[in-house]
């Protein structure tokens, strides 16, 4: 995903937000695991070390795909307990411990776009999870997050889809 060239077999140019969102679940990640908060300091340290790793240029799609994790995992931040609770509310017959870190993650953060970025459709959010997660995780995590998160859009009070029309569920 860290390539920013077109994948020559897909046909497939990376877009920041979908760049965005890989990076937020990787700090996100990173941060459980050293058990630390988040913070712009360790983002930052975070970013340098996977532009290096990856070879990610220094160019618009870095930058905005930046600037997208940082949104998302202060989004995850402040609202960390609130996102928590809507996924283990849905998350029937999973106690959260036995969730994959990774998962829980890619789920915090569908789920924080889907609260707080009034401009992604909900349904966005759950395909873009869906995929990071078979890619991350697996076939079946990829299932299971998709239940997840469709029983999290259906509570909410606007349109999957993104238009201005009401949900079905009102």
């Amino acid at each position: 995903m860290f390539d920013d060239e077109v994948n020559d077999q897909a046909g497939f140019k990376p877009h920041a937000k979908r760049l965005g969102r890989e990076l937020a679940m990787q700090y996100l990640f990173r941060c459980d695991m050293r058990d630390e908060l988040p913070s712009a300091a360790t983002f930052g340290q975070f970013f340098e070390e996977v532009r290096e790793q990856h070879a990610l240029q220094e160019n618009r799609l870095a930058r905005k795909g930046r600037e997208y994790a940082q949104q998302l995992y202060n989004n995850v931040a402040v609202h960390k307990e609130e996102i928590d609770a809507t996924i283990q509310a849905r998350s029937e017959n999973w106690e959260w411990d036995r969730l994959s870190v990774v998962d829980r993650n890619i789920m915090r953060i569908a789920v924080a776009e889907m609260l707080y970025e009034e401009e992604v459709p909900p349904v966005v959010s759950i395909d873009e999870a869906v995929e990071i997660a078979r890619d991350y995780s697996g076939e079946a995590a990829g299932n299971f997050i998709n239940g997840v998160l469709n029983g999290v859009k259906d509570t909410l009070k606007r349109s999957p889809r993104g238009d201005k029309r009401k949900p079905a569920a009102e």
